[in-house]
């Protein structure tokens, strides 16, 4: 029987996995380089804490309007082609970014108008990805799977801000950012190319109509299974109330008195804490009492978040990020692997869809909500009320979902037709 650590190892052994994770990596690197660079750039030109919240929600609106079709679409075609079509997508709106740079508009418009498109792409490309990774891997090793993936996912969230805000530096703009995000996108879509499935590995069993009894299919799912319901849904409310990633342009002009390379160290700090957590997890898989763990590690994200607000020293700053990333991991690789090994292949990718709105709302949404209650009550009162509300949610839903907090193992279902 192998170790744990062999264990841990062993799922990188297999290459589609592999490939998928490298343009995985690359692809995220390339959205967080971009998001910096969007930041501050629809800063410089507002300086408005609710602008910043708009950028989440115009990424956020194509989900709620799209996530059946994209469910739909994720179990009738090709994962695989649907990721490829979604890297290209990023590319293009990484060409129109650089446009409306050069146009020197003056208004935010046309960016929201492309980050409505991002929203688009990424409406398709989440459970199209998601829905995928259950076939690149045996299901013995899939919850080291899950892990990596989470740690995958933190490197390019750790690599992306860092280097997008040294390049905004470097080329004094944000177009080099742009063009950079170009460059890695195009990377990302030729590992994808190198994936070899089988086709009934590619594509789930799911209806050629598309009626709205098989659209809901994924919605139904989760609502019947409260075990799944809970999970993902705590971490839409706690991390829409403690997120406080959307006003960290705020805190590093005007509360830590920093620059672009400051806001990339504090956009790179959750990943890095994050991917630190995912890596530890993925040699030491989560066997027992996973429900009550999820429950603190979201209590700790509120802490940390309160320690954050009240900062005002960059190392703290940092540390409390760093914290709030490693909190989140342990939710994250809970959740993630719950919805996956628990939900059959044929409805995996609507009930993905549907997970991928709850993440989305915790989130874009959570970045408007963070720039809406910063608008209303100032940046730092904002931040610590969320965490506040973060503690206060992990309580609410101890008591209203007991089948979460009773939940003792990781263990697949039996493998069904929906």
């Amino acid at each position: 029987m192998e170790t744990k650590a062999r264990a841990g190892l062993a799922v990188l052994r297999h290459s589609n996995f592999a490939l998928y994770e490298a343009q995985r990596f690359l692809m995220v690197a390339a959205l967080e380089m971009q998001s910096v660079a969007v930041g501050w750039q629809v800063y410089e030109i507002t300086r408005r804490a609710l602008d910043l919240g708009l950028v989440g929600l115009a990424q956020f609106l194509p989900n709620v309007f799209l996530f059946l079709v994209a469910g739909h679409a994720a179990d009738r075609y090709s994962r695989k082609n649907l990721l490829f079509l979604c890297n290209v997508g990023f590319a293009l709106c990484s060409l129109l970014l650089i446009a409306i740079t050069r146009s020197q508009s003056g208004t935010v418009r046309p960016i929201y108008a492309v980050l409505v498109l991002l929203g688009v792409v990424r409406a398709f490309n989440s459970p199209a990805g998601r829905s995928l990774l259950p076939a690149l891997v045996p299901m013995t090793v899939f919850p080291q799977a899950v892990a990596w993936n989470s740690t995958i996912y933190q490197a390019g969230s750790i690599l992306g801000p860092a280097l997008g805000g040294l390049l905004y530096a470097v080329f004094r703009g944000p177009g080099g950012v742009y063009a950079a995000s170009v460059g890695v996108a195009a990377v990302a879509a030729c590992a994808l190319l190198g994936i070899r499935l089988q086709p009934s590995f590619d594509t789930a069993a799911a209806p050629r109509e598309l009626d709205m009894r098989s659209m809901l299919a994924g919605l139904d799912y989760i609502w019947t299974h409260k075990i799944i319901l809970g999970s993902i849904s705590l971490d839409l409310f706690a991390v829409l109330l403690g997120g406080a990633v959307a006003l960290l342009p705020v805190y590093a002009r005007e509360i830590l008195h920093t620059g672009p390379w400051g806001l990339g160290l504090l956009r790179a700090a959750p990943g890095a804490g994050a991917a630190l957590m995912a890596t530890f997890l993925a040699y030491r898989t989560l066997e027992r009492r996973v429900g009550k763990t999820m429950l603190l590690a979201v209590g700790g994200f509120g802490v940390a978040t309160i320690v954050f607000g009240i900062s005002r020293n960059l190392v703290v700053s940092l540390v409390a990020l760093l914290l709030v990333g490693a909190m989140d991991m342990i939710s994250v690789v809970i959740r993630g692997t719950l919805v996956q090994i628990r939900t059959p292949d044929s409805v995996r990718g609507r009930v993905n869809a549907v997970d991928m709105i709850f993440i989305g709302a915790s989130n874009e949404l959570g970045q408007f909500e963070s720039g809406l209650t910063a608008h209303w009550f100032g940046t730092v009162p904002a931040v610590i009320l969320g965490g506040v509300g973060t503690l206060l949610i992990v309580v609410l839903w101890a008591w209203l979902f007991p089948e979460l907090r009773k939940a003792n193992q990781l263990s697949p279902i039996e493998q069904i037709t929906v």
